[in-house]
């Protein structure tokens, strides 16, 4: 009869050292993040995942959507960033006491916003919680995370939901002419910049006379 044991293989001990080194070095970052002096809004505070298609803005692009946001929704304003959250932490960043900011999104580790995350699955838009009231929101900056005209409709229900009417979306320059049917949105010259390159061009559309010509 074989020795069950040896079977199993063990890991050395230097080997055990250097997991358990790197477990509390990812504890510690993750606790620098929710102490004081972590910006836990900065861009890049959660990282990208590319697995849930996440690339975020430069700092640059993501400044300009929320300042142009800012002022589309006016005084006491309220915004919601739909699969933005790079929009969202630079929002949170103005520090703004005359508007109002949420943001819906898959990942869930954007819980650590409280109240302001909801989780947000675009393949059932209109599965919101009850106090996001309809057309509560004076702008919806929207990113949906694909290419693809369903994830594109689909957003669109939920961005038609809760706007009072005025649109920022930020998606592909291929997406053009289906952002047009869906929400009669037109192109911008602005161009939108992410942090990492990405091999599709951008786009942003709104459907009010926007700061983005």
């Amino acid at each position: 009869k074989m020795d069950d044991d040896d079977d199993i293989p063990q890991l050395s001990s230097h080997t055990l050292a250097a997991l358990q080194e790197f477990y509390l070095e990812q504890q510690e970052r993750e606790g620098m993040k929710t102490s004081q002096g972590f910006n836990q809004y900065s861009i890049g505070s959660i990282e990208e995942d590319w697995q849930l298609s996440q690339f975020w803005y430069s700092a640059e692009t993501a400044s300009c959507l929320a300042n142009e946001a800012v002022v589309a929704a006016g005084k006491g304003g309220r915004i919601a960033c739909i699969s933005a959250p790079s929009v969202y932490q630079k929002l949170k960043e103005l520090d703004g006491k005359d508007f109002s900011v949420c943001i819906l999104e898959y990942d869930r580790r954007f819980s650590v916003y409280g109240d302001e995350f909801i989780f947000y699955d675009y393949n059932c838009p209109l599965n919101l919680p009850e106090n996001l009231l309809p057309h509560s929101f004076d702008i919806v900056i929207a990113d949906p995370p694909y290419l693809s005209e369903e994830c594109l409709q689909k957003t669109a229900e939920t961005i038609k939901y809760l706007t009072k009417g005025k649109i920022l979306l930020c998606t592909g320059a291929v997406m053009e002419e289906q952002a047009a049917k869906h929400l009669g949105v037109k192109i911008c010259k602005f161009i939108p910049k992410h942090s990492r390159n990405l091999a599709n061009e951008f786009r942003c559309y709104v459907n009010y006379a926007s700061g983005l010509d």
